[in-house]
């Protein structure tokens, strides 16, 4: 399987509490919700597309947390479906005996785990949001592509999918396109990464 990841970023790089103002309190952050104004059909469509390739899921505990209590309530959405039926691979040293159906708990040896789901059958292990989670896969060249959904909006806040200091990750554009909302989709394919100042 092809491991690709889907993320909403604001202009300043937050992932955080896109969905709502309570979503994500981490660290005290208050301005979650900052998503929904820059919604809009083509940007729906495209994450409904995204989704319809899935064969697994991979996600960070928190995320995992905040769709636990909802999906499953929501089956009769589309990407609800979809959500519930697949596998759900979540990497956690605190997560037990989840009760969410299909959920798989990775508590040991990650990296290794993910490289043999990366190696089945299957068309994508996809990540979505979880942005700890992503940046540790990025570090460790194991995406095979990166969909970015950049809106809008600057919060000045919050946690962001790239540090100040880190890695230099080096992307190859395969698709750009901006919705009716100004929200821009970006697809990458990462091309490796080195350490800071030494791209080239």
């Amino acid at each position: 399987m092809k491991l690709t990841a889907m993320i909403f970023l604001t202009l300043d790089g937050v992932y955080q509490g896109p969905g709502g103002r309570d979503e994500d309190r981490r660290g005290g952050f208050d301005r979650g919700g900052w998503m929904t104004p820059g919604s809009d059909d083509a940007v729906g469509a495209f994450i409904e597309s995204v989704y319809q390739r899935a064969d697994a899921l991979l996600l960070g505990r928190r995320t995992w947390e905040i769709w636990a209590p909802y999906w499953p309530h929501h089956d009769d959405h589309p990407i609800g479906h979809i959500i519930n039926l697949l596998p759900k691979y979540v990497p956690s040293s605190t997560l037990v005996d989840p009760e969410w159906h299909n959920t798989h708990v990775i508590d040991r040896g990650t990296e290794a785990r993910v490289r043999e789901l990366k190696a089945r059958p299957g068309r994508e292990l996809q990540v979505h949001g979880s942005g700890v989670l992503l940046r540790w896969l990025l570090e460790r060249g194991l995406v095979d592509e990166l969909n970015l959904l950049l809106h809008p909006v600057v919060v000045g806040d919050g946690l962001r999918l790239f540090p100040e200091k880190g890695p230099t990750h080096e992307l190859a554009l395969l698709e750009s396109r901006a919705t009716p909302s100004g929200v821009t989709i970006q697809v990458y394919r990462p091309a490796g990464s080195t350490a800071p100042g030494t791209a080239g």
